[in-house]
C-alpha cells in the first residue's frame, strides 16, 4: 500500500513502504510537524483579489503549514486568503498590511462562517479553522483571548487601556460604576434620541463632582458647546441655579431662573464697554419684546444723584447725569445736548453770576426739542441754576428749578 498524507502535507507511510528513505521521510515529516506547530512565515496579499494557500506531499515551507502567519503587502482593494476545506489547524494570524482594506481569510468553497480584519484593524487573532460541520461548509472562529469578556464576571487590567483609536461602547442606560456598585455614569439616549450622561451617587447629601487634577495648581474646566449652541442649566423640581461657591465650598450665591409659571425666556447681555465705578448695571435697550425679548445691558449713574464736574470754560457737550459749573466771565458758552431718553437729567450753575454778561446757549441734539421748541434755549439771568429733564420727542427736555 501507497503512503497517504494528511491536509497538511504530513506523510503517513504504509508498512513496509520507502525501505531506505524512512528516516529521511519521518525527518521532513517532523520538521512539518513542528512548523504546524510553532512555525512563522509571512504572506504576501493580492489588493482586491485571493491568495490561495496549499500543502505540498510530503514537503516542508507551505505557508499553510505554520502556525503563525503575518499578513504583509500594501493594498489598494479588498483582499482574500483562502485553505483547503479538509484542514483542521489553529492559527496565530497578523494583519501587518498597509492602506484601509479588509483582509478576509476564510474556506476556499462552502457557506461556513469567516473570519476578516476590518479595514483599520491591523491586529492579531487567534482563528480555529474547524472542518466543521462538516467539509462542505467549514467554519473559521476567532478564539477570543482579551476581546470577548462575556465569561468573566470580574476582568481586571493589568495596565493603561489604549483603545487605539477605537471607542468604548455602551448599551443604553448602562455606564460606569465604582468598585461598591455607587456613583454611576450613566450613557442613556432619551425617547426623544438626545445623547444624555447621568452622574448619579448612592451617598445621600454627597453631590456628583466634575474637576480638574493634577498638572499644575491652578487648571482652569472648559466646557463649550458645538457652534451657536447653549450650555443649558437644566431645572428639576425647582427651576435652574448655577452656584457660586466661595474658596472653602461652605458657603455659595445663587443665579436662578424664574418659575415655568412666569413663561419666561428673555436673555440678557452683558455691556459692550469697560468696567466703570461707581454704576449700576441697567437695561439700555431691549430687541424684540415680551418673554423672548433680548435685553442689552449698560453701566449707568445710580439714580437720584448728579456726577458733578470740573467747571467748564468754553463750548461743551453734556451728558446725561452729570451736572456742570458754567463759568462765562471770559465770554458767552454753549452746551450742546445729548441724545434724551426719558428720564435723563442734566444739571447746570451759573458758577461766576456772569450769565447776564455773557448768556449760556444750550443747543438741542439734532431735531429734538427744548420746551416744545425747534430753538436753541438761551440763559441770561445771573446765578441761574436749572436742571433739564428729558420726557418725549413732543416736549423733549423740559426746566425744573433746583
Amino acid at each position: 500500500m501507497a503512503s497517504t498524507y494528511t491536509p497538511l502535507g504530513i506523510e503517513l507511510q504504509a508498512t513496509g513502504e520507502n525501505a531506505g528513505t524512512w528516516g529521511n521521510k519521518t525527518n521532513v515529516n517532523l520538521q512539518v510537524i513542528e512548523q504546524i506547530s510553532g512555525g512563522f512565515t509571512q504572506q504576501a496579499l493580492t489588493s482586491g483579489g485571493t491568495v490561495t494557500l496549499t500543502s505540498t506531499d510530503g514537503g516542508t515551507g507551505d505557508v499553510l503549514a505554520h502556525r503563525m502567519i503575518e499578513f504583509t503587502g500594501s493594498l489598494s482593494g479588498n483582499a482574500v486568503v483562502t485553505i483547503p476545506n479538509d484542514v483542521q489547524n489553529f492559527y496565530i494570524l497578523k494583519n501587518s498590511s498597509t492602506g484601509s482594506y479588509t483582509v478576509q481569510f476564510k474556506y476556499a468553497t462552502g457557506s461556513g462562517d469567516s473570519f476578516t480584519f476590518g479595514a483599520t484593524q491591523k491586529k492579531t487573532a487567534i482563528i480555529f479553522a474547524s472542518g466543521n460541520p462538516d467539509t462542505t461548509n467549514p467554519k473559521m472562529i476567532e478564539i477570543q483571548t482579551g476581546g470577548d469578556v462575556v465569561d468573566d464576571t470580574s476582568p481586571q487590567l493589568g495596565g493603561d487601556l489604549d483603545t487605539n483609536d477605537f471607542n468604548i461602547a455602551f448599551d443604553d442606560a448602562h455606564g460606569i460604576n465604582d468598585e461598591n456598585g455607587n456613583e454611576q455614569i450613566v450613557f442613556q439616549t432619551t425617547s426623544s434620541a438626545v445623547n444624555q450622561l447621568d452622574i448619579t451617587n448612592a451617598a445621600t447629601g454627597n453631590a456628583p463632582s466634575i474637576q480638574a487634577t493634577g498638572g499644575d495648581s491652578n487648571i482652569n474646566l472648559k466646557v463649550g458647546p458645538k457652534g451657536t449652541g447653549l450650555i443649558e442649566v437644566l431645572g428639576a423640581t425647582n427651576p435652574g441655579s448655577i452656584q457660586l461657591n466661595c474658596e472653602s465650598n461652605s458657603h455659595g450665591i445663587k443665579l436662578t431662573s424664574p418659575p415655568h409659571s412666569s413663561g419666561q425666556s428673555y436673555e440678557l447681555k452683558f455691556p459692550t464697554g469697560d468696567v466703570t465705578a461707581d454704576r449700576f448695571l441697567k437695561v439700555a435697550s431691549v430687541s424684540g419684546s415680551g418673554a423672548t425679548g433680548v435685553g442689552q445691558l449698560s453701566f449707568a449713574e445710580v439714580s437720584g444723584g448728579t456726577s458733578w464736574q470740573a467747571v467748564k470754560t468754553s463750548n461743551f457737550t453734556a451728558t446725561a447725569g452729570e451736572g456742570y459749573f458754567i463759568n462765562t466771565t471770559s465770554g458767552a458758552i454753549e452746551m450742546d445736548l445729548p441724545a434724551g431718553s426719558i428720564g435723563d437729567e442734566i444739571s447746570f450753575i451759573d458758577y461766576a453770576g456772569t450769565f447776564d454778561t455773557n448768556a449760556l446757549t444750550i443747543d438741542q441734539n439734532g431735531t429734538e426739542k427744548i420746551a416744545g421748541s425747534t430753538d436753541p434755549l438761551t440763559v441770561s439771568t445771573e446765578r441761574a441754576a436749572n436742571t433739564l429733564v428729558y420726557v418725549d420727542s413732543t416736549q423733549g427736555w423740559l426746566l425744573k428749578n433746583n
